[in-house]
């Protein structure tokens, strides 16, 4: 980042807080990109002559009298098909010693998708996982959070996806991330030969945390990229939209803007949305799904973060730790995709809409069994088969590191309503039963 010759440079500055700083000038834009004392700033108020400029290192140890350079653009990202197999930091520079990208610089951070430039999602995004392909099948142009407690491994979870899910560009942003799991995506991604598909922007711990608010629309900017110019199906991945969210509360705390639920800025579900609506099928063929994780705070799923995101996303991915099996599964009552229906019985095998239906309500029925058993109440034999049906069906198909493909998921469910149940219990068509029943 770099300031141009001939640039009028900026010498007072009139006040100072824990992020911002305010000076006087001319012909700025908002969003623009700045230098203040050689750190990087952006407009985020314009009060006449007034700019407001967030530095995203923080201001400690910026004197009044320090240089000021606006540099005449917003962010930009350069894109070109070498940003595969790459890893950059939230400005878009590479952090993995490798050279600067050439090509032509785009804009960050621009509107979504017009309704009218989009297409009806169509197409299947298969992740090998049993818990998501089966009950909540992902479709290309989705966007979907996980909720997941923050002691559970999420990161290992979208770390699967980005290996296994059938996608053309895979790209990863990380915000506010340890060093160990960047560490562990880096060297899960080389281990299995796939960063030549695979792009990542990473904000970790030891990065300014106001720096994550850049790391989505980089994400989604090279997404752009490739699913209109290349029209390759993109998967994005972004983890922790939680942290992303804290990063805005920073700001607009020190901005002594009034905060709203949750010490959340009231702007919240417009910056969530500005984020999750890039999610879009185009006709000529590209694509870009979304998947965030979103941590939650003591398992509330209504704090402000994942109350807002539950309003904009199609759906959502839970994960819980089932004491049963002692692994995390996707939970199958909580989780839900609301596209899947354009897919399942269409793109996948005519049975999975009745196997899907089947294998929840036979799983519900091992809940109320499992409550009756707590409460002291005598089990009917129907109850012990569907409590053994519930483990066997968590560790066989719900748990995150099942990696099977959509045919041998529904081969297994029909081994496991054989196994534990007769024709009538599982209640399935006719002409599906005959065809697929396994005694």
């Amino acid at each position: 980042m770099k300031a141009r010759a001939f640039q009028k440079i900026y010498t007072h500055i009139e006040n100072i807080t824990k992020a911002t700083c305010t000076v006087r000038a001319d012909g700025v834009h908002n969003e623009e990109m700045a230098l203040v004392a050689g750190r990087p700033a952006q407009v985020v108020k314009i009060d006449r002559d007034r700019i407001t400029l967030q530095v995203f290192p923080g201001t400690q140890g910026i004197p009044t009298d320090a240089e000021v350079v606006f540099l005449g653009r917003p962010p930009v990202l350069t894109v070109s098909p070498d940003l595969k197999g790459r890893f950059f930091n939230a400005y878009g520079a590479p952090i993995d010693n490798g050279p600067a990208i050439e090509g032509e610089e785009r804009e960050i951070g621009g509107p979504s998708v017009n309704p009218v430039r989009r297409k009806q999602p169509s197409e299947l995004i298969a992740t090998g996982i049993a818990g998501i392909d089966l009950n909540n099948t992902i479709v290309t142009g989705q966007k979907i959070p996980f909720f997941a407690d923050p002691d559970q491994p999420f990161n290992q979870v979208m770390c699967n996806v980005a290996l296994r899910a059938r996608a053309d560009v895979i790209i990863l942003g990380g915000m506010g991330m340890s060093n160990d799991d960047y560490l562990y995506y880096r060297t899960m991604f080389e281990n299995a030969g796939a960063l030549d598909r695979i792009i990542c922007f990473m904000n970790t711990t030891e990065d300014p945390p106001v720096e994550r608010l850049l790391v989505p629309d980089m994400c989604l900017t090279a997404a752009e990229y490739f699913a209109v110019e290349h029209r390759a199906k993109v998967l994005v991945l972004l983890s922790d939209m939680t942290l992303y969210a804290d990063a805005l509360s920073i700001v607009s705390n020190r901005m002594d803007r009034i905060p709203s639920k949750d010490s959340m800025p009231g702007s919240l579900y417009s910056d969530l949305a500005k984020i999750y609506e890039k999610a879009a099928q185009f006709p000529d063929g590209g694509s870009i799904t979304i998947i965030a994780v979103t941590t939650l705070s003591g398992g509330d799923i209504t704090h402000a973060i994942p109350d807002n995101t539950g309003y904009i996303t199609e759906g959502q991915l839970y994960l819980r730790r089932d004491t049963d099996i002692g692994k995390v599964i996707i939970d199958p009552f909580r989780s839900l995709s609301r596209l899947k229906q354009l897919v399942i019985g269409k793109k996948t095998r005519e049975d999975h809409p009745q196997v899907m239906n089947a294998c929840v309500r036979l799983y519900a029925d091992a809940a109320a069994a499992k409550t009756k058993l707590e409460n002291g109440f005598d089990l009917s034999d129907y109850d012990k088969r569907a409590l053994e049906f519930a483990r066997e069906y968590s560790r066989e198909l719900l748990a995150i590191d099942i990696n099977i493909d959509n045919d041998t998921m529904l081969d297994t469910a029909w081994r496991l309503f054989g196994k534990y149940f007769t024709r009538d219990e599982v209640a399935i068509k006719q002409e599906l039963m005959e065809r697929y029943w396994k005694e």
